[in-house]
């Protein structure tokens, strides 16, 4: 992956985790304060590699001793596979989370990078700027549901996908993709098909508008 798209795409997560810690009015932030958000979500990043790790360890000891139970519980073979079974879900989930971590590091060092770093806070402040606007046009794009009742990590990953197809120049496909990875990674199972929902009814309605690039 080229770093360029890499370094966005680090930047739009640092941008999330930052975005959620910002409380009070903010169109009255201060540089300095941007920068201590972001330096809390860098630490949240980091905190997470031991996080994934104790679970990662958890699955193997509960993936074991269902191995154990298979050999000396089972009553007949069925039960015994069925436990097998469980028991390779139960690897499998911990081979992917340590996976997960072992990327993690590398990623904790590019948030370091200063033009992430850069890229990050002008999100923030695009999306704390034109924040009103940005919900206006989310807003138009629901059917049966109101903004304010989504769960605040959607509203987040949402703001900052309209916020970058309105004011950042970046395409609507690309906006939308790493809207979608980023519902993959902090929202719920629907979560992110939702977010692809929303993006794609807003994208439609702002080149209508000739508001964006067709």
């Amino acid at each position: 992956m080229p770093f360029r798209k890499q370094s966005r795409s680090i930047a739009r997560e640092l941008a999330l985790l930052t975005v959620s810690q910002i409380k009070g009015k903010p169109d009255k932030l201060e540089k300095e304060e941007l920068d201590n958000l972001v330096l809390t979500a860098v630490r949240t990043l980091t905190t997470e590699v031991q996080d994934i790790l104790e679970v990662a360890a958890a699955e193997t000891k509960r993936g074991e001793e269902r191995l154990l139970s298979s050999q000396t519980r089972a009553n007949n073979l069925d039960s015994s596979r069925a436990m097998i079974r469980d028991a390779i879900k139960l690897a499998q989930a911990a081979i992917n989370r340590l996976g997960t971590a072992a990327e993690l590091p590398e990623f904790v060092q590019l948030t370091n990078k200063e033009q992430v770093r850069e890229y990050a806070i002008e999100i923030v402040t695009t999306v704390t700027s034109h924040r009103q606007e940005i919900e206006t046009h989310i807003e138009e794009a629901l059917v049966a549901w109101q903004f304010n009742r989504l769960p605040k990590i959607d509203r987040d990953i949402l703001r900052i996908a309209v916020a970058e197809m309105l004011f950042l120049d970046i395409p609507v496909k690309i906006a939308i993709n790493e809207a979608v990875e980023l519902g993959k990674r902090y929202s719920d199972d629907d979560g992110f098909r939702f977010i692809n929902g929303v993006l794609r009814k807003v994208s439609d309605r702002l080149k209508k508008e000739n508001l964006i690039k067709q």
